[in-house]
């Protein structure tokens, strides 16, 4: 079995990471390593954390000297993993038990190096609130289109792309890091079924929208380099289907 490496950042998340972690837990796969990066949460998640990894020694608990933001959690992760693939889960989503099953087995039979699947998405209790399903393709240019990679289901093989870090911005660094993987060839492959559920916490999913697209033109303008009628095509393009994204 390969070794599929989880990453992990965490913030103030004491009231939601042990049911993540749990999630990661009741994977049917077994062979995997979590690192939870704790972002010096003020809410007791770093002692939580470390309790977690005592009852088992798959979890590996860091703790960054100063508040970097999720970019630098995930990527000081990616740069401590072992393991073959590497796989994202923020401390306040889960998975479901067959994750990482289903991903590998369509990996491996089909020779592909980067996945996603659909997510449900979901109230802090646990009410869905709607459902995402990717694109079965994605290359560069799709991408470009519109984000159709839920970061809680992408997973990539490092003996392909070998360990891609996420750029230092404060949101829609995943998005950044997929743009950096497809920009390589190939294409990312959705896999029709819902594998994770994601939580928008006390937020609301036009909240979201609403924040992300900012950081949307600077990834087109500053990450991507884009020229600037290319970005104004792109960006008109991400907030159509920004509207149409989700299904109830």
């Amino acid at each position: 079995m390969a070794l599929v490496s989880i990453v992990t950042p965490a913030f103030n998340a004491s009231k939601s990471i042990a049911k993540t972690v749990a999630s990661v837990q009741a994977q049917s796969y077994s062979d995997w390593e979590m690192i939870i990066v704790d972002d010096c949460s003020k809410d007791g998640t770093y002692q939580l954390a470390l309790d977690l990894s005592q009852q088992d020694e798959r979890i590996k608990v860091h703790q960054l000297k100063t508040n970097q933001g999720a970019a630098a959690a995930r990527n000081f992760a990616i740069e401590q993993a072992k393991g073959r693939y590497i796989a994202f889960l923020d401390s306040d989503d889960r998975w479901l038990p067959k994750k990482l099953e289903t991903q590998l087995g369509y990996m491996e039979n089909n020779n592909v190096a980067f996945v996603c699947s659909g997510y449900d998405v979901v109230n802090v209790d646990g009410t869905k609130i709607a459902e995402f399903m990717p694109p079965k393709r994605a290359s560069y240019y799709d991408l470009l289109r519109t984000c159709s990679v839920g970061c809680l289901t992408a997973m990539y093989d490092t003996q392909v792309f070998g360990k891609v870090m996420m750029p230092l911005i404060k949101r829609r660094q995943d998005y950044g890091l997929w743009l950096e993987l497809l920009r390589k060839g190939g294409e990312c492959h959705g896999i029709q079924e819902v594998l994770a559920q994601y939580s928008i916490g006390g937020g609301s999913l036009s909240q979201n929208k609403f924040k992300a697209a900012r950081y949307q033109w600077y990834v087109y303008r500053q990450v991507e380099k884009l020229p600037l009628l290319r970005s104004c095509y792109y960006f008109v393009t991400y907030c159509v289907n920004g509207l149409l994204k989700y299904r109830n």
